[in-house]
C-alpha cells in the first residue's frame, strides 16, 4: 500500500513561525528528503524532532526523486523539506511532486511561511494580481530577454536575488523598464534585522552602490501602468519622445515621460532620439 508525500513549509526565519502542525508531520513521516540535511537538522534538533534524513536537492534529483518514490510506493511517508519557505517554490520538491503526480502516489501540503507572499504584503504595491519570477539567469543576455518579455507586464513581478547580484540585477531593472518603475525590496524577512525599502529603480541603484550586502533578497516590482500602450513599438517610443521635445520639454523630460507611456526604457528612447537627430544633421 502506498504512503503519502508531505510538502512541508519550513520557516523563513523566525523559528516561532513553524506550525504544529508541520511539527506534528515530522514526528510522524517515516523520513524526511531536505534539500540541506545540516540545514533541516538544527529544526529539528530545536523542535526535539528525530527521524532519518535523505539529501534531496538540484544536483541529485533525478536519482533520489526515484528512490524517494520507490520507498513512498511501498508503504513508507515522506516530508519534503526546503532550507527555507514553501517547498517547490523555485525549489527541486516541484519535480518530486511531479514524479509523485505521474506515478498516482498522494501528496498532502502542510503549508508554511513563503517569501514571496511575506515580501508582497508588506511591499506597498498592488497585491490583487502579480506574477513570480524567481531567480533571474545569471547569463545577462538571458536574463536581459526575460526581462525585456515583462515590458508590458501590468502584474506585480516578484523577484528573488543573492546579495552579491543585487546591483547588477537593479542596473539590468532600471535599463529594462526605467528609472521610475517603484520597488520593493525586502531582506532579512522575520528575522532580527529585517529590512522593507520602498523606493524607484533609479534610487535603489544609488542605495545599493557600494555597498556590502547579506541576507537574501526579495523584490517586487510594480508593473506596468494601466494606460500604457501595449502596442507602441521602440520607433514609436522615439517618435512620442521627439514630439513632446518639439512642444517644449527639455530632451530628457521628454524621453522620461514616452518611458513612462511606453514602457521602454529612458535610456533607449534618449539614445534613439539623439541618433534620429544626428543623422538629420
Amino acid at each position: 500500500m502506498s504512503g503519502t508525500l508531505y510538502v512541508v513549509g519550513t520557516p523563513i526565519g523566525n523559528l516561532g513561525d513553524f506550525s504544529p502542525r508541520a511539527a506534528e508531520i515530522l514526528n510522524q513521516v517515516d523520513f524526511i528528503a531536505a534539500e540541506d540535511t545540516r540545514v533541516t537538522l538544527k529544526l529539528l534538533n530545536h523542535f526535539g524532532i528525530h527521524k532519518p534524513m535523505i539529501s534531496y536537492h538540484e544536483h541529485n534529483l533525478r536519482e533520489k526523486g526515484r528512490q524517494i518514490t520507490e520507498r513512498i510506493r511501498s508503504g513508507e511517508s515522506c516530508a519534503v523539506v526546503s532550507d527555507a519557505g514553501m517547498p517547490c517554490i523555485s525549489d527541486p520538491g516541484e519535480d518530486l511532486v511531479r514524479l509523485c503526480a505521474e506515478e498516482g502516489i498522494p501528496v498532502a501540503v502542510i503549508p508554511g511561511p513563503s517569501a514571496v507572499i511575506s515580501a508582497l504584503a508588506v511591499s506597498g504595491l498592488r497585491t490583487s494580481r502579480f506574477t513570480f519570477e524567481g531567480f533571474l539567469s545569471t547569463n545577462r543576455s538571458g536574463r536581459m530577454e526575460h526581462l525585456s518579455g515583462l515590458k508590458q507586464e501590468k502584474r506585480t513581478m516578484v523577484f528573488y536575488e543573492a546579495p552579491h547580484k543585487l546591483l547588477s540585477t537593479l542596473k539590468d531593472l532600471r535599463e529594462a523598464f526605467g528609472g521610475e518603475r517603484r520597488i520593493s525590496l525586502c531582506r532579512e524577512l522575520t528575522k532580527r534585522y529585517e529590512e522593507v525599502v520602498r523606493t524607484t529603480l533609479e534610487e535603489a541603484v544609488g542605495r545599493y552602490t557600494d555597498q556590502t550586502l547579506k541576507g537574501e533578497f526579495v523584490l517586487v516590482l510594480e508593473g506596468a501602468s494601466p494606460d500604457q500602450e501595449e502596442s507602441l513599438t521602440l520607433e514609436q517610443a522615439v517618435a512620442l519622445g521627439r514630439e513632446l521635445a518639439e512642444s517644449g520639454k527639455k530632451a530628457a523630460e521628454a524621453a522620461k515621460e514616452a518611458a513612462r507611456l511606453s514602457g521602454f526604457p529612458k535610456a533607449e528612447i534618449y539614445r534613439g532620439m539623439m541618433t534620429e537627430q544626428g543623422e538629420e544633421r
